[in-house]
């Protein structure tokens, strides 16, 4: 009788029994799943000590000379209305915090993504009735250098605007088009071949997160697209001209993959 007893009440007490280990199951079935480990890394990992150090000590890092140029312009009247950026935006420490972190961005009135760079000289036209300054000219570099030395340190943060997914998309696809006489894409170097050697240097990445950049190779700064220029001429392939759709649109897939990445700027590469 004492056996049956026990049998019974071990039948009675099966359905709350499963009742919770199907809960346990469900739960387990829902739970999300912990996020992927980010292997994303800065160029700057893949540098030599000598080099990081030079760019983590401003009076080291030779950029600085531009961002410094470039503040002197931003509080240097231009143009015939005689303003100066300070005139409008005051003190670049704060008002420009966070800008160059939100670039490329997209342009009412063109109704086109616009650079940074395309944004200061379109200031100047505008608001200041000054003459736009040449692509890669040190005053523009120095001004895009200042302005993007305020968001040292903060994430990158690519715009979420719906009228940037067709070009951001555009980048992308042209990311993985192989190209020139070597037929070769950026994801075969960046991606698929990142951290292994090209002619004796590290392949890096390609995480745009220390524009305008200067580079020992150079002997001075850079724009992303310059870099983008030379990757293209390394793979025996016709560079896009300057501010061209492909050029903007692979600088908006860039910013994409480097999202919540630290900006460097001013960054030194080899």
């Amino acid at each position: 009788m004492r056996l049956q007893s026990l049998i019974g009440r071990g039948f009675r007490l099966l359905p709350g029994l499963m009742t919770a280990l199907a809960c346990s199951v469900s739960l387990a079935q829902t739970s999300p799943t912990p996020p992927a480990a980010d292997t994303r890394r800065s160029g700057f990992a893949d540098m030599g000590a000598s080099t990081q150090a030079m760019q983590q000590d401003d009076s080291l890092n030779p950029g600085m000379l531009w961002a410094q140029g470039g503040k002197t312009l931003w509080s240097q009247p231009a143009g015939q209305s005689g303003k100066a950026c300070a005139s409008c935006h005051g003190d670049a420490a704060q008002s420009m915090r966070g800008v160059a972190a939100r670039y490329p961005a997209f342009d009412k009135r063109t109704s086109k993504p616009i650079t940074l760079g395309q944004r200061i000289n379109q200031c100047r036209q505008t608001h200041q009735q000054a003459s736009p300054l040449r692509t890669e000219s040190e005053e523009l570099l120095g001004l895009e250098s200042h302005v993007a030395l305020q968001s040292r340190g903060l994430p990158i943060v690519p715009p979420d605007d719906p009228q940037l997914n067709v070009p951001r998309a555009r980048g992308q696809q042209l990311f993985v088009q192989r190209m020139g006489q070597l037929n070769l894409s950026c994801a075969q170097c960046h991606d698929q071949n990142a951290s292994g050697r090209l002619g004796g240097s590290i392949i890096p990445q390609a995480h745009p997160t220390g524009y305008p950049i200067y580079r020992l190779e150079w002997q001075g700064m850079g724009s992303l697209q310059r870099r983008l220029r030379n990757c293209m001429t390394g793979v025996r392939a016709e560079p896009f001209a300057y501010n061209a759709d492909e050029m903007l649109a692979l600088e908006l897939y860039l910013a994409a993959r480097a999202k919540g990445m630290p900006v460097e700027t001013p960054a030194v590469r080899p």
